[in-house]
């Protein structure tokens, strides 16, 4: 992932001469040897710059992009899973849409795989699979937030204004963090969009299905309630 990544940037910069990046690798309190990998990657390239946030404890994904973003020092930050599910080069379809949605500084564009959902990526998964994640959508839609098709994918551009808006005010630190995030921009009226992306199933996930579907359904819950409550505020918004 983290050599397309480069390629991928590499290439664009010859092409965009005022184009500058950051690569920023978060590792949330692993016990294998990423820190590791991943400091002789950056040195064997020190013409890239790569940054590399290590946390003590094990965060939950929320709690590790959370950090990262806050660490951006780009016009843009981007998103991105380092299992590669992804194709990196579709980055030039969320910096083409950014141009179209972004207000004042203001924007979102999101990676979105609903056009999958009636192809083999989709089928040919197991039924309760496909029933989890059908009955994800419909909660989401019910509790949390609606005019996202694709809330979940591990793809997202914001702009720098729009993550400095979002992120400070984050409290999930788990795996449904994305449904706070975007509930925070909707909350602020920040123009979100959303691009067909090229994605595909990569095996070896550690989320178990069945727990981790709970433990997301209570999650989701929890934020609803949390906001209309008001014991969690956005004190901010964009007029």
């Amino acid at each position: 992932m983290l050599k397309e990544t480069i390629e991928y940037l590499e290439v664009y910069r010859k092409t965009h001469r005022s184009f500058e990046y950051e690569i920023i690798i978060i590792d949330d309190g692993s016990q294998d040897n990423t820190v590791k990998v991943a400091l002789n990657y950056s040195r064997s390239m020190p013409a890239v710059d790569i940054r590399i946030l290590a946390l003590d404890k094990n965060r939950g994904k929320g709690g590790a992009v959370t950090q990262g973003i806050l660490c951006c020092r780009g016009e843009y930050c981007l998103m991105v899973d380092a299992d590669g599910a992804t194709q990196f080069s579709d980055l030039s379809k969320l910096i083409t849409e950014m141009k179209t949605t972004e207000v004042d500084g203001m924007g979102i564009v999101i990676g979105s795989r609903s056009h999958l959902v009636n192809t083999d990526a989709v089928v040919k998964r197991s039924f309760v699979r496909n029933f989890l994640m059908r009955g994800f959508h419909a909660l989401v839609y019910v509790f949390g937030i609606r005019g996202i098709e694709d809330t979940q994918c591990g793809f997202k551009l914001f702009s720098r204004k729009a993550a400095q808006c979002i992120f400070p005010h984050m409290h999930v630190e788990r795996w449904i963090f994305d449904i706070e995030c975007l509930m925070i921009a909707q909350l602020q009226n920040i123009p979100i969009s959303e691009v067909q992306v090229n994605w595909h199933e990569i095996d070896g996930s550690k989320v178990n299905l069945m727990v981790d579907s709970m433990k997301m359904a209570i999650d989701l819950l929890l934020i609803r309630l949390n906001y209309v409550l008001g014991l969690w505020k956005v004190h901010s918004k964009v007029q």
